[in-house]
């Protein structure tokens, strides 16, 4: 059986980025990211911290920013901290 699911550009989007190659499909896709899943590996603690990040307005501001300047190319390596630091 087959049924049709509607999902929004940007999802779609991100689940095109997770495809493993151009022509996987959606239903393969998904089938992978759910068999991959395991509740074992997603501990309570870590699911709880990263819905804490998510529902954190100043640091969702703040992680945005921070991919912004790698997009920009305003980073250093570490070589350059460890000088800066000394």
């Amino acid at each position: 059986m087959v049924t049709t699911v509607q999902i929004d550009n940007e999802l779609k989007e991100r689940l095109n980025r997770l495809k493993i190659h151009p022509r996987e499909s959606y239903n393969d896709l998904i089938s992978r990211l759910i068999d991959s899943y395991s509740p074992d590996v997603a501990s309570r603690e870590s699911l709880i911290e990263t819905l804490d990040i998510l529902s954190d307005p100043e640091m969702m501001k703040g992680i945005a920013r921070g991919l912004e300047d790698i997009k920009a190319g305003r980073t250093k390596n570490l070589d350059q901290i460890s000088r800066e630091l000394d």
